[in-house]
């Protein structure tokens, strides 16, 4: 059986933690700011975990993370 390729684009975007989670970056950053308060975009610089729904998708866009 031939080797798996990792999802470029998924691999740009996502990573493991330690325990194993997948983690994002949070959307809604990159125009638009004066509108958002200075906490909400405090909270948006921190990365989040995909939903446990997606977290297989991901694992298997993301076979050697």
């Amino acid at each position: 059986m031939p080797k798996m390729k990792t999802h470029r684009g998924a691999a740009k975007r996502f990573k493991l933690s330690k325990s194993g989670k997948v983690l994002r970056g949070k959307g809604f950053t990159s125009h638009l700011l004066s509108s958002k308060s200075r906490k909400r975009k405090r909270r948006l610089r921190q990365t989040g975990a995909v939903a446990s729904s997606d977290a297989k998708t991901m694992r298997r866009l993301l076979p050697y993370l």
